[in-house]
């Protein structure tokens, strides 16, 4: 912080801003009355030295104090007078400067206009955004500087922004009108806002009349950041759905089996991965960043052996009898449940993302696209590869097709069925695993993980085609997409409901799905 504000300083004394602080100025700052307080410390910004800045900082961070009516900066127990340096013993009746809301705002912005002029780009940029919907014709002269010594073309671009938003305060109509002109090329939500504030105030007909035109484009343009906004959430819930959905595909969709543990699987993928994230804290913190690909194996192999195990201990007496399968795994997925709330607590468990995983894109002024996101379209991508690998090139997949398909010619051709419906459900719950690993970086990880996918995940099983990949597919991307478009128009629970709806009307007149199943196996 210390070397950040000497750079400032340095910046300003060559940027010729250079002004020493008068007393009158240090009291009207700290101890004036509002408005008075106020326009005091714009004026002082405007010609700011480094006791001005010194000053504006120790003000922002609670360090003034007042001592026989003159405003000192505390310091190690000692009073530095703002304007000389000279420091004294600070008496123990000093009197605390108090700061409102309306005031901590001010000087907030102050050092955030000071620091349009630090030589650190990231500086630079942070006050840029500090300011966006915070700016008016006292900041100007300020904004003027900054924007002709700025080099970095889209920060200098934001900056011309803050300009115009400056200048719509202005007296004269001719800054006016360019300061509407200009804004029309805005992509900020702070923009609009903006220009619908400066229309209930503008009483010239002719800025009148700029400011309409200008908001009109802004607002086309915000109109196609949330458009593009909304079909980015849907495909990013569209891929969790897909992940999801992956492993029912197998279970249910090649099986039969109504997999209602499906989601608890989802659950123990969630908690490997907050196990291998505690693991990396504690033994490896250096390479805390690279937890998460460790995790997807770990993910996977937890949810695949619980998997395996349900298999060989309750699943396999119950193929063909689907209304059992599905008792019976209700009752697993409330063990699972208890298992997780006993071993790990009842309460939520925190699971940070790497460093790489944080931030984002920025497209549009409201469009931004989290790497977060990014990252899961990408791996259910990769799952979605895998999988269609495995089912259609590999012999285990030969396998699984054929026992699925005509599991007594299967046994007489010499496959053990009852290892490949083993693995088959291994499989998928392995898959589940992967899923709940991928959720973990999006949301909340708790013991209730599985119960809010467990029915979409169904949905989107049935409304692809039972058994067919390409269908779930299709089935995911689309719900995820229909969803988030509902959701702008009716609310969330509106959309859960329209879809819920809209799945049922499709069933009802196509009952095998998007994609029927073809061959022996739809006849049987």
């Amino acid at each position: 912080m210390l070397k950040r504000l000497a750079l400032l300083v340095a910046t300003i004394f060559i940027a010729g801003y250079a002004h020493s602080i008068t007393p009158e100025a240090i009291n009207a700052i700290a101890i004036g009355e509002g408005d008075t307080r106020i326009e005091a410390l714009r004026a002082a910004v405007a010609g700011a030295d480094e006791k001005t800045v010194a000053f504006i900082q120790a003000l922002s961070e609670d360090a003034v104090k007042v001592v026989a009516g003159k405003p000192v900066i505390v310091k190690d127990d000692k009073a530095i007078d703002p304007v000389t340096g000279a420091e004294s013993t600070l008496p123990p009746d000093a009197e605390d400067v108090m700061n409102n809301n309306r005031m901590r705002g001010e000087l907030d912005g102050a050092l955030a206009s000071l620091k349009l002029l630090s030589p650190d780009e990231a500086v630079r940029r942070e006050a840029v955004k500090t300011l966006q919907g915070d700016v008016d014709e006292s900041k100007l002269p300020l904004l003027d500087k900054a924007f002709a010594q700025e080099s970095v073309e889209d920060i200098k671009n934001s900056l011309g922004m803050l300009r115009a938003a400056a200048m719509l305060s202005s007296a004269d109509k001719t800054k006016r009108l360019e300061a509407a002109t200009l804004l029309a090329t805005s992509s900020q939500a702070a923009t609009k806002t903006l220009l619908i504030e400066r229309l209930q105030l503008e009483t010239d007909a002719g800025v009148k009349s700029a400011l309409k035109l200008s908001l009109s484009k802004v607002e086309s343009r915000l109109a196609w950041g949330d458009r593009l906004g909304a079909i980015f959430s849907g495909i990013s819930l569209g891929s969790i759905l897909l992940l999801v959905a992956l492993g029912l595909a197998i279970t249910y969709g090649l099986m039969g089996v109504i997999n209602m543990a499906h989601g608890e699987l989802m659950m123990i993928g969630a908690y490997a991965t907050y196990v291998v994230q505690g693991v990396f804290q504690k033994y490896f913190p250096g390479a805390f960043d690279w937890y998460l690909l460790a995790s997807v194996p770990v993910a996977f192999m937890a949810s695949a052996l619980v998997g395996a195990a349900l298999e060989r201990s309750v699943i396999r007496f119950l193929y063909g009898r689907p209304l059992e399968t599905l008792l019976a795994t209700w009752g697993i997925s409330l063990v699972l449940m208890q298992a997780v709330r006993t071993l790990f607590g009842a309460q939520n468990v925190g699971v940070e993302n790497p460093s790489w995983m944080s931030g984002g894109v920025q497209l549009m002024g409201n469009l931004s696209l989290p790497y977060n996101r990014l990252v899961i379209v990408g791996f259910a991508c990769a799952v979605l590869v895998g999988v269609w690998f495995l089912i259609e090139k590999t012999r285990l997949g030969l396998f699984v097709r054929g026992v699925t398909q005509n599991r007594p010619i299967a046994a007489c051709m010499g496959v053990n069925t009852a290892r490949i419906d083993t693995y088959a459900f291994a499989l998928g719950s392995g898959i589940a695993g992967l899923a709940g690993c991928a959720l973990s970086q999006v949301g909340n990880v708790g013991p209730d993980l599985g119960q809010g996918y467990i029915v979409d995940s169904f949905m989107v099983v049935v409304l692809g085609g039972v058994g067919q990949l390409a269908g779930t597919v299709y089935a995911a991307l689309g719900l995820g997409v229909l969803n988030k478009f509902l959701e702008g128009w009716t609310g969330a629970v509106l959309a859960k409901i329209a879809v819920l709806v809209f799945i049922i009307i499709f069933i009802q007149k196509r009952p095998q799905g998007i994609f029927a199943m073809k061959g022996r196996s739809a006849e049987a």
